[in-house]
Parts: C-alpha cells; structure tokens; sequence
C-alpha cells in the first residue's frame, strides 16, 4: 500500500512540474495576470477540498492535492484574461460536484478539469471562446481590451490556416494558453510517458485516431496539413495528455486504454468536422464517460476471474501435495 502512495505522489509530482512549465510560456505572451488567474484556480481549488473533505468527514492528506493540478489545468483551459469569478466557480464544481460527489479521487470517473470546461462552456460559453492575441499583456484587475476568435475556430470554419509552423511550435497564435504551445506539449507527452505518469494506451490511442482520420478524411486542407492543425487545434494535444490519458480515470490496461483514447478521439474529431464546435474532445471526454467504466468493470471482472484461476490451482497444489504425502506414509509403512 505505502508503494502505492508513493507512486500516485510521484506522478502528482511529474504532472504538476509539466504544468508549471505551461503555465511559465503562458506568462511570456499573456503577463501576470495569467498566473494570477492560475493562483485563483487553485486557491478555490484548495478550499473546496478543503471544506468538502471536511462536512465528509474525511481528513486531508498530501493526496488531495491533486486538486491543484485539476486547478491548473482548468486555467490552462481558460483565456490568459478570463474572469476570476466564473474561474473560481468553475474550480469549486470541479472538486465538490465533479469529483467529491462521487466518491472523491479515488472514485474518479471523469476528469475534474473537463467537468469545469464543460461546465462554463454551457454557462459562459461567449467569454470562454474570446481570447486575447499573443503578447498582449493585461494587468491583474484589468479587462482585456481587443479579444479574438481562436485559430481552432477558423480552422474548424474555413479548413485553413496562415500560421508558420515555427509559431505553431511555440505556440504563437490565439488560443487556450496551456494548449497552443506544441513544443511544450510534446516535451510533456514523451517525459510523462517515460515517466509512466500517464496512460500511454489512451495518449497514444488518441492521437493516432486523430491522425488516422484526419489522413483519410481531410480537413479542408493537404492530408499532411490537416493531420498536423487535427492534432495541434482544438485541445487535442492537450486533452490527449491532461484528460484522456490522466491515469485516474483511463483503463489501466494498455489495449484497453488504447480502444478507449481511440474511440474517443474519433468521434470526437467527426463531431467537429460535422458540427464545427471547437474544443469537443473536451465535452467527448465526458460523453465517453460510460465506456470508460465499461472497461474498469470489464478489468475487474477478469482480474477476479485470475484471482479464482490462481486460488483453484493452489488449492489443487496443496491437494495434490497432500495426496502424495499421504501415498508416501502409505509405501512406508508398507
């Protein structure tokens, strides 16, 4: 059990490093009140475990904290400019209604970050999809000036972009900041993979549906350009990482884990290609929130069915050892 402890700190540990790494280069092109926007998120983060926890009567430990990496990735989810008050919000129903509720984080059965997202997009959804272009620096109680459609939304529109692949690396263009920056993301995937923090079956399962599909079913685009904008626009990379491989609610199996991200990201990627909403793996995530435990049922059903194999042969061992015990003391008497 303390093994296991370890490990859930340790992978708390690598995820929260790869976001305050994300949340640095959101600093760089958004200014101070993007991390302010993070401390809020994980001050209302921290209080409503806190709280919660409380009226549940259970203690809080250095588990818990967990809800700061939730709180984390919901303002990387979230414009550099975006209200204090909603974010808050937002961050109190992730951990009381979207985790807590249902058992809190050892009962996950979806993400808290993508509960959150949804939750403002039904509520908010004018505020959530404006941002403010690149180096645009707001201050702390400031309102944003001149907010902007994201490059996901005209790429979903039109099927075509005019950015450089040296900004779409960095990360250069209008967007979720947490989500944009290509470079940072893929640096993330590949030490949280080596790391085995997250499910590598749902990452990878995730983006090879999105590639696969946006090969053959183009969007708009060259089948190369409309593989490499399917994976880069709309939080795929993101939420391939943060959401659909986060080890908590993903199938611990690696081929089913693989089916799970797979199937995902595929629906997801028709449902935009047909509806032109930005950001629905997000809102998919949830949407698949049933196969998810289909296949942590389906886990457990064949992990007791071993558990009986392996207690019937031992019991068959001690059976068989006993028989020829019994035949020996047999001979020598004889």
């Amino acid at each position: 059990m303390q093994t296991k402890i370890k490990s859930e700190r340790f992978i708390w540990i690598d995820i929260m490093i790869t976001l305050l790494t994300l949340e640095l280069m959101e600093y760089f092109y958004y200014g101070i009140r993007s991390v302010v926007l993070g401390c809020v998120c994980v001050g209302a983060s921290l209080a409503a475990e806190l709280i919660s926890l409380r009226l549940m009567k259970r203690k809080f430990t250095a588990d818990d904290l967990t809800c700061v990496s939730d709180a984390l990735i919901i303002a990387l989810m979230l414009p550099a400019a975006f209200d204090y008050k909603i974010a808050a919000i937002a961050c109190v129903f992730a951990v009381v209604a979207a985790k807590n509720v249902f058992g809190g984080r050892l009962n996950m059965i979806f993400s808290p970050a993508a509960a959150a997202y949804v939750f403002i997009y039904t509520s908010w959804k004018s505020l959530l999809l404006m941002y403010p272009e690149p180096h645009t620096h707001t201050g702390i109680f400031e309102k944003a000036g001149s907010l902007v459609s994201s490059a996901s939304h005209s790429f979903n529109i039109n099927g075509k972009l005019s950015i450089s692949d040296f900004e779409l690396l960095m990360g250069n263009f209008c967007g979720p900041p947490g989500a944009v920056s290509v470079l940072l993301l893929s640096v993330a995937a590949i030490v949280l993979l080596f790391r085995r923090s997250i499910s590598a079956g749902a990452f990878i399962g995730t983006v090879s549906a999105t590639a696969l599909l946006a090969y053959i079913v183009p969007a708009g685009v060259t089948k190369a350009g409309s593989v490499k904008y399917s994976i880069v626009m709309n939080m795929v990379l993101f939420a391939a990482i943060y959401i659909i491989a986060d080890r908590r609610v993903a199938p611990k199996r690696g081929y089913f884990a693989f089916f799970y991200g797979f199937f995902l990201a595929a629906f997801a990627y028709i449902y935009t290609l047909t509806s032109a909403k930005e950001n629905s793996i997000v809102l998919i995530s949830l949407v698949f929130t049933p196969a998810a435990l289909g296949f942590k049922n389906l886990e457990k059903h064949i992990e007791n069915i071993r558990a009986e194999e392996a207690a019937s042969e031992l019991l068959q061992a001690q059976e068989n050892a006993d028989d020829t015990v019994t035949e020996e003391a047999a001979a020598d008497e004889e």
